[in-house]
């Protein structure tokens, strides 16, 4: 009964981009000083720059992470079509450290939601192994989570996290 409460499951983040998995890894991220919950919101201003990731762990115990960010509701939640837009793509991250000391596959791109409010959604999987020979995807659209974990033999993911955007209005006069 729990899983249907699970923001994830009621999110349809499990299901439209992961698989179930029993989280087993602290994932922290802030925008600033907002740190990402599970279906809050976030103004895309606040996320032009890559936003801080912690992954919880000890440095020592030689695990490495790859985080995968992605937008399953490009264009627009009514007819994603372009799902899953990838905005980061970073492997080879070593436990309890964050992005920065991994090997950044996909520079992060900022989320720009057209129309509509937008799932962002933060995977992070354990890694067998140093990831060798990962080349980034020719195109940031219709790319797969899912597919991606299968081909590199990622299994499932160890955390996840997302919020909602949406496109802010224009400067108004005051």
């Amino acid at each position: 009964m729990a899983r249907s409460t699970d923001p994830l499951v009621v999110g349809r983040v499990i299901g439209d981009v992961i698989d179930l998995f029993v989280p087993s890894v602290d994932l922290a991220v802030y925008y600033g000083t907002k740190q990402v919950t599970n279906g809050c919101e976030i103004k895309p201003s606040l996320t032009v720059n890559r936003p801080n990731v912690q992954i919880a762990g000890r440095y020592y115990d030689d695990s490495l992470y790859t985080l995968v960010m992605t937008d399953p509701d490009a264009p627009s939640p009514s007819e994603p079509n372009l799902r899953e837009w990838i905005h980061w793509l970073v492997t080879d991250i070593p436990g309890g450290t964050d992005p920065s000391q991994g090997r950044e596959v996909l520079a992060y791109m900022g989320p720009r939601p057209p129309i509509g409010i937008h799932r962002y959604v933060f995977a992070l999987y354990k890694q067998q192994g140093p990831m060798v020979m990962v080349m980034p995807p020719q195109q940031r659209n219709n790319f797969s989570t899912r597919a991606y974990a299968a081909h590199y033999g990622l299994g499932l993911p160890v955390a996840a996290v997302y919020f909602n955007a949406q496109k802010e209005p224009g400067t108004r006069k005051r």
